[in-house]
């Protein structure tokens, strides 16, 4: 998951909620499995051609967010950078195609299948009689002994963060040779194929000390086209190097160098040659495609200092230069537009490549307390919002197919996609309205005069919000609030958030997303109205009260680097939810506090943040949706359900799902579960993420991977007289 997971604990909320069973069974039942398959969105962007059209050798310099604090992806540090160097360096039986299904990976099986299903499940593994290790071991029956019993939850020696899975296996075994692997299962398990992928060596998984410890900043046993050379802190550097015992086809590149950069740097570190490849946010994108252009950007400075300030910093604010850059000196300023027409130039030798994200973003509402833990509310406030309207504002301006996504679950393409969001019911204001006065808010009620930390209704923790919003009030603002900020000629004075304040499966990344990001992960987060901003054209003109208390929302936000898109889509959303009587505060907070302090501590009323998509559901967005549990100190365990909203009947689905291996079954139950989650109208899916990469205009397959697994080995720069072709032969 990501803002643009964490585990958690909080408060259940204290009001019963309306249950989504009572909704008509039509409304629940699926999509059958005759019905057409869905098609992905948008296809991967990655300038691909054939082996043969891509040079020997060369490194390529890649962006992360942050070197890795571990090289093990079971561990709950794990973030993008771990998967990247695990897909590089470690087996995986099962990779995912274009579409985001899983596909047997044929550098290390042969075959994998259920050969038994009575009296237990059997999977056979047959693998690839050329695959071993970097010591020169065969990969075989061992390792996979090893990760299981790591990865079972029996040992708590064994600092896991999931064990999805692996709880289920009874035993494993050696086939009838030493290529073969036979995995018993104690209980169906449907999701079998999200096993052993990535694979470490017993090396790592043998003892828990090797499993803690062994593998956060080093492998020395691995398995595929690349190694771990190095990793170096200092240079914030992961080093892959060619594994001279890989059996596939070659790596065409030399290196691999894995190199953090901050979100906000990408094009600066693109210009300077210290990365190759990035994945940028749209105002990044855009300066790349504005290099690109005829003509470039053109130049304001004339002469010997003969343009005027004015004139600069007009040009500067056009060119994409924050407020607080411009309000400089005149000679400071100009070296500042020397320096980015310089990067311009340079950014000539890269291009965009754009895809969507296996990641959509989502608004959560919190229904462990407030309002909204009345179901009407929750589905009045889904009613409210135009989930077209919002997709077409972030990914039309970036040419990307703006479609709303229809599931929780999955997204098109993949197997278990179908638009279930008919459950719920699309956007109607009236309707909105009628559950609002069913639920009891009234319009012109009274209200009673309450204190400051009281005015966002469901906040668990209001009291906090001052303290660690980035400057108290002006960290805030109420959408429909009339004239303050302004002066008594209606004249708007700038915030400081205005002047230069820039506001994410992942990630990220939920992502971090996804980020889910989530989490992640990545993700971008949006830019606020200013204070005052009159509420919008046939907008109610009054609250809505209940008990003396008006129907105001606190809408929390991520406010670091990228945040831009998502305040974009809160402000939109805030606008359309004042249409019938909701009125939000929208706070923002900093990065780091954002899913640990808030989302994950139940610290909001409404949150926009992403999470992955999946291959298997089943296994992995259970614990996102799962009812919440009391614990035995007290507590609520919520898992990943962050907006504390769930059903027996949604859990009774995802279990059902998971353990059927008939895939028409399971596909009919994950969309079963889905219809039942839009119901409850604890989330609400908006749009799956924009990918945008910034990429040398000759590294060739490498950029906007979309769903599919990169292939690490094909990566590398485009052979001297060689042209990108739209459909190469294999080679």
């Amino acid at each position: 998951m990501s803002h643009d997971g964490v585990g958690s604990r909080a408060v259940l909320r204290s009001a019963a909620f309306l249950t989504a069973g009572a909704l008509a069974v039509s409304l629940l039942a699926g999509c059958g499995s005759d019905e057409e398959e869905s098609r992905p969105l948008a296809g991967q962007d990655i300038d691909l051609v054939a082996r043969d059209k891509v040079a020997e050798g060369g490194t390529l310099k890649w962006a992360v967010d942050a070197v890795p604090e571990t090289l093990n992806t079971f561990q709950a540090d794990a973030d993008a950078g771990t998967t990247r160097v695990a897909q590089a360096v470690l087996p995986s039986m099962f990779r995912l195609d274009a579409a985001g299904r899983p596909v047997a990976n044929p550098a290390y099986l042969e075959s994998a299948k259920v050969i038994e299903t009575e009296p237990r499940q059997v999977v056979q593994y047959k693998l690839n009689q050329q695959a071993v290790w970097s010591d020169g071991r065969e990969i075989g029956a061992a390792d996979f002994v090893a990760q299981w019993r790591a990865l079972s939850g029996r040992d708590s020696a064994y600092w896991t963060a999931r064990n999805a899975g692996y709880d289920r296996i009874e035993k494993i075994e050696r086939g009838a040779n030493d290529l073969q692997v036979r995995v018993t299962f104690s209980r169906p398990y449907a999701d079998w194929k999200s096993l052993f992928s990535p694979l470490y060596p017993k090396d790592v998984m043998g003892t828990p000390d090797a499993f803690n410890d062994g593998a956060r900043r080093k492998l020395n046993v691995t398995a595929g086209p690349f190694k771990v050379e190095k990793v170096d802190t200092a240079t914030k550097d992961v080093v892959l190097t060619r594994n001279p015992r890989w059996w596939g086809k070659p790596a065409k590149l030399n290196e691999i160098v894995l190199h953090a950069v901050d979100r906000d740097k990408r094009a600066a570190a693109l210009a300077d040659g210290t990365v190759d490849l990035a994945d940028i946010d749209p105002a990044e994108a855009e300066r790349i495609n504005l290099a690109s252009r005829q003509g470039g950007t053109g130049t304001p400075l004339q002469g010997a200092g003969k343009t005027s300030a004015k004139k600069l910093r007009s040009w500067a604010l056009a060119h994409g230069f924050e407020a607080d850059e411009v309000e400089v000196g005149k000679k400071k300023l100009r070296r500042a537009i020397t320096r980015y027409l310089e990067q311009q130039e340079k950014l000539h030798a890269f291009d965009v490549r754009k895809s969507l994200e296996p990641a959509y973003t989502q608004l959560a509402l919190n229904g462990a307390a407030g309002p909204l833990t009345d179901e009407r509310v929750r589905r009045a406030v889904a009613r409210a919002i135009d989930r077209a309207e919002l997709a077409k504002l972030v990914l039309t301006p970036l040419g990307l197919p703006a479609v709303p996504v229809g599931s929780h679950l999955a997204l098109s393409g993949q197997a278990d996609y179908a638009d279930n969001s008919g459950a719920l019911g699309g956007p109607d204001t009236k309707e909105a309205a009628a559950l609002l006065a069913d639920a009891g808010w009234v319009l012109g009620g009274p209200v009673k005069e309450q204190k400051k930390a009281e005015k966002a209704a469901g906040a668990e923790s209001a009291k906090k919000k001052e303290e660690e919003s980035d400057g108290g009030d002006d960290g805030q603002y109420i959408v429909g609030e009339d004239d303050k900020g302004r002066d008594d000629k209606g004249k708007h004075h700038e915030s400081a958030e205005e002047k230069g304040e820039k506001g994410d499966e992942g990630g990220k990344h939920l992502s971090r997303d996804g980020k889910q990001y989530s989490g992640g992960q990545g993700g971008a987060p949006g830019a606020y109205a200013p204070k005052g901003t009159a509420a919008p054209a046939g907008a109610v003109t009054g609250p809505l009260a209940k008990d003396g208390k008006a129907l105001a929302l606190r809408f929390v936000l991520p406010s670091g680097p990228g945040s831009e898109t998502l305040n974009s889509v809160a402000e939109r959303i805030s606008a359309m939810l004042e249409k019938v009587g909701i009125r939000t505060t929208i706070t923002k907070v900093s990065d780091e506090s954002y899913f640990k302090d808030h989302v994950a501590a139940g610290d909001y009323d409404l949150a926009l943040y992403s999470w992955p998509s999946s291959a298997f559901p089943a296994t992995d967005a259970r614990p996102i949706y799962a009812k919440p549990v009391p614990a035995a100190d007290g507590s609520v365990n919520v898992e990943q359900n962050f907006t504390r909203v769930g059903t027996d009947q949604v859990d009774q689905l995802f279990d059902q799902a998971a353990s059927t291996l008939d895939e028409d079954e399971a596909r009919d139950l994950i969309r079963k579960a889905d219809s039942r989650i839009w119901a409850a109208a604890g989330s609400l899916p908006l749009y799956q993420r924009p990918q945008l990469v910034g990429a040398r205009n000759n590294l060739v397959n490498a950029g906007a991977f979309g769903f599919q697994t990169p292939v690490y080995e094909d990566m590398g720069f485009l052979k001297k007289g060689a042209k990108v072709s739209p459909s190469p032969s294999a080679g």
